[in-house]
């Protein structure tokens, strides 16, 4: 039995396809990767993951679950731009991540105090223990960008969404945040999807890569159609040649 559905979604806007057809089956722990050209619908099936937006038909479950009608706590997701508070230091963003489940919207007292204590904790997990006084904008981008990746664990979701999450960092920081990613992903066991530009990262990061694509095009109108799941690599076979797959997908790689 499969972890994630995803079983014939559609979405459109204004009746305009967007996606078209999509299935998949992901697995319990898997690292998904995401890609395709620009404009394929590749952040707008994260969304619907997330439940942030709701399928115009198809269905997507957890554990073959009730369909998500909002966003939860079972689902994390991190941005290109770094999803932190700038009015609060390091240790109060992983608190107010923890606090957002509260009916008040923040802790009190000895919750606070357990609070702080388990921010701490994560903050130690994530390498940012010696700035946790400090405010996002004295940190470098690699840094705001593991303090977003810890705000969207402290929930403990058990899928996490990364929306070209270090496509803003310098080669060497966004190096830095791939051995982060894993050494994170082996610790916690969670299902990961992320939407990558660049295959070269989203093969070397994930267990499978999504490839999305339009494989229905009207040259007169070129909205007619909608995205749809054109190839799922596996990541891990290494006798996948390269060369086709960068034909096929029509993504970037990495130098």
């Amino acid at each position: 039995m499969s972890f994630v559905t995803v079983r014939d979604v559609w979405k459109s806007y204004d009746g305009r396809p967007i996606l078209e057809r999509v299935n998949v089956d992901v697995e319990e722990g898997e690292f998904i990767s995401i890609v395709g050209a620009s404009g394929c619908g590749k952040s707008t099936f994260l969304r619907l993951l997330l439940a942030d937006e709701l399928p115009s038909r198809g269905a997507i479950r957890i554990e073959q679950g009730h369909r998500a009608m909002e966003p939860n706590q079972e689902r994390g997701v991190v941005f290109q731009r770094y999803s932190v508070f700038p009015h609060m230091t390091v240790r109060d963003n992983i608190v107010a991540a923890e606090s957002f489940g509260t009916r008040s919207g923040w802790f009190f007292g000895k919750r606070l105090r357990g609070a702080r204590e388990r921010a701490d904790e994560t903050l130690a997990r994530i390498g940012l223990s010696h700035v946790a006084d400090n405010y996002p904008a004295t940190l470098s981008g690699g840094m705001q960008q593991r303090l977003a990746i810890g705000q969207a664990l402290t929930a403990q979701p058990r899928i996490l969404l990364l929306d070209e999450p270090f496509g803003a960092l310098d080669p060497g920081t966004r190096l830095a945040m791939h051995d982060f990613l894993t050494e994170l992903r082996a610790r916690t066991k969670m299902t990961v999807f992320m939407v990558t530009h660049d295959l070269t990262e989203g093969f070397k990061l994930g267990d499978r890569v999504l490839v999305f694509d339009k494989p229905r095009w009207d040259p007169h109108d070129p909205g007619a159609y909608g995205a749809t799941i054109t190839y799922d690599f596996d990541a891990r076979d290494e006798g996948i040649p390269f060369q086709t797959i960068k034909e096929k997908t029509h993504v970037p790689v990495s130098a």
